[in-house]
């Protein structure tokens, strides 16, 4: 599950406007706008946000005992190495 403001976050990690996320997610701004002034999407509709964030590189931190939020994941090794040359 993604909440508003953790939608709201994610964008600002990545510098995307509601629009960019829109497009990425395949959704129209309108849904973009629903969902970050709290209202409850469908399921499939956060699926498609939620991939697309994951395709970004952003990792969804659940409350746990804090509060919720999102961080960019850590590059994976492969991605980290400089090429030779």
């Amino acid at each position: 599950m993604i909440s508003a403001a953790q939608c709201r976050a994610a964008r600002g990690l990545l510098d995307w406007s509601q629009q960019v996320l829109a497009v990425r997610a395949g959704v129209g701004i309108v849904t973009i706008r629903q969902l970050e002034g709290d209202k409850k999407p469908r399921r499939s509709t956060l699926a498609v946000v939620r991939n697309a964030f994951d395709l970004a590189g952003v990792d969804f931190i659940e409350a746990n005992g804090g509060g919720e939020g999102v961080r960019l994941k850590k590059p994976s090794a492969s991605l980290a190495k400089k090429p030779n040359g």
